[in-house]
């Protein structure tokens, strides 16, 4: 086994553009077509997107989704929000503490913007890739990720926006965003 092979590496895909979450779907069914124990946990997202439906039916993925009702942030009351740093905390806790027990890949879809949200602890998070196990590839995506979550990743590919129907007034269809 090469070195590459031995360690596991940081993954953050960000930007304001589309792509973030399909590909970290993608690394996923790539990881799990070789074979690999893959986790996939969604913050501000409830699992009935369609790529969730699919992943679920294959063999080696575990997907994990928070309790709280999904959102934008910006749009809750105080109590959805202290409801949602709460959950996701639990969520996060789990997936790092499921990782621990032998997953190949970590997916953490939404975790920067959760951290930025401080629904989830970055220190914690932070924390968990300075000790994670050696052979765990993780992936985290998000908009606007720190300085310090860029300086843990080994790669950070920027999905920028130049358009995008949604400016339009064309809403998200399922099957092609969700």
């Amino acid at each position: 086994m090469d070195r590459s092979e031995a360690k596991g590496l940081v993954h953050i895909y960000c930007g304001d553009g589309k792509g973030k979450t399909t590909a970290s779907v993608g690394l996923a069914v790539r990881a799990a077509g070789a074979g690999k124990r893959v986790l996939f946990a969604q913050f501000f997202k409830d699992g009935s997107s369609s790529e969730i439906k699919l992943l679920r039916l294959l063999p080696g993925v575990e997907t994990m989704h928070c309790k709280t009702a999904p959102g934008r942030y910006s749009q809750m009351d105080e109590s959805g929000r202290a409801r949602a740093k709460a959950d996701y905390g639990c969520l996060l806790e789990d997936a790092l503490a499921a990782a621990r027990e032998g997953a190949d890949l970590l997916i953490l879809d939404e975790a920067i913007s959760s951290c930025n949200y401080g629904t989830i602890c970055e220190e914690t998070l932070a924390a968990f890739l300075e000790t994670r196990p050696a052979g765990l590839e993780v992936v985290l995506t998000g908009r606007a990720p720190s300085e310090r979550l860029i300086a843990l990743a080994d790669y950070v590919p920027e999905m920028r926006k130049l358009k995008h129907p949604y400016d339009n007034g064309v809403l998200a269809r399922r099957g092609i965003e969700f």
